[in-house]
């Protein structure tokens, strides 16, 4: 059933929210505010667990009021849920008391202090703060795992699936691997929001694909500089051998920055290095 709604067969209580204007009250107005959408259908909640998979330690930025943070606490080892509403963190805090599983923690997830041990993120996060929190991800060194609800646009641009790549993909790509999940209706939430989520998986991959992280992000932030309007223009400033390298990678000599797949930029850095 989870997979038949992610493809647009809408549960229940999809249907409900959509006849009653998205279950809104005065109270869902002010949560605008803060960027708060929270998931009212239990088949989203359990897409998202199930993309993650969580084992051991999980941290949930935007716990809201409890739905996945509940969840997670079913089958993961240890979960502390971030809320900066300071409403919804006492009343999370309140119902959790009694839970050995759940921590809760009210305040700023992109403030918090990176964990010392192997951890995963799991969350469905606020629009306005998605970029701070994935950044917050990809420098934890020991994070395995990011699961996370954003908007549908960014995870489809984040994951190529526009046919074009973003340098935020590009340059974390040989330590993290990115996939675009499943949809996640807007009558999901409540408020509903304007648009669709989707659920985006960024993965720790067990060997980087290149040994020298700064010697290739030099490289794609070249690339991505725009001199020429091509990639061989801009890595031409700086590299000798460019062309050798576009042919090996198998990337069309006139190509633009953004139709250039991660894995082939890890070939142009082999060659050119």
């Amino acid at each position: 059933m989870a997979q038949n709604f992610a493809h647009g067969n809408y549960s229940h209580t999809q249907k409900k929210a959509r006849n009653s204007g998205g279950g809104r009250t005065p109270a869902d107005g002010a949560r605008r505010t803060l960027s708060q959408n929270f998931l009212v259908d239990r088949h989203a909640v359990d897409l998202m667990v199930k993309a993650a998979a969580p084992e051991g330690l999980v941290l949930e930025p935007g716990a809201g009021e409890g739905a996945l943070t509940f969840a997670l606490a079913e089958v993961a080892a240890r979960v502390i849920a971030y809320e900066i509403d300071p409403r919804l963190a006492g009343r999370l805090a309140s119902r959790t008391k009694d839970d050995s599983v759940i921590e809760v923690v009210r305040g700023d997830f992109t403030r918090a202090r990176i964990p010392r041990e192997p951890f995963a993120v799991v969350g469905n996060i606020p629009y306005s703060v998605t970029s701070k929190i994935v950044d917050w991800c990809l420098r934890a060194p020991d994070l395995s795992s990011a699961t996370l609800l954003t908007q549908r646009e960014y995870a489809r641009k984040r994951t190529g699936d526009y046919g074009r790549w973003s340098l935020v993909t590009v340059e974390s790509w040989p330590w993290f691997h990115w996939r675009l999940g499943h949809t996640v209706f807007r009558e999901s939430f409540r408020p509903a929001p304007s648009v669709d989520s989707a659920i985006l998986r960024i993965e720790r991959r067990p060997e980087p694909l290149v040994p020298d992280r700064r010697s290739y992000r030099a490289l794609v932030e070249l690339g991505f500089g725009g001199t020429g309007g091509s990639v061989r223009a801009s890595l031409r400033t700086r590299y000798a051998g460019v062309d050798a390298a576009l042919s090996a990678a198998g990337v069309p000599r006139d190509a633009v920055v953004g139709h250039v797949h991660p894995d082939q930029w890890v070939t142009i850095w082999r060659r050119l290095h």
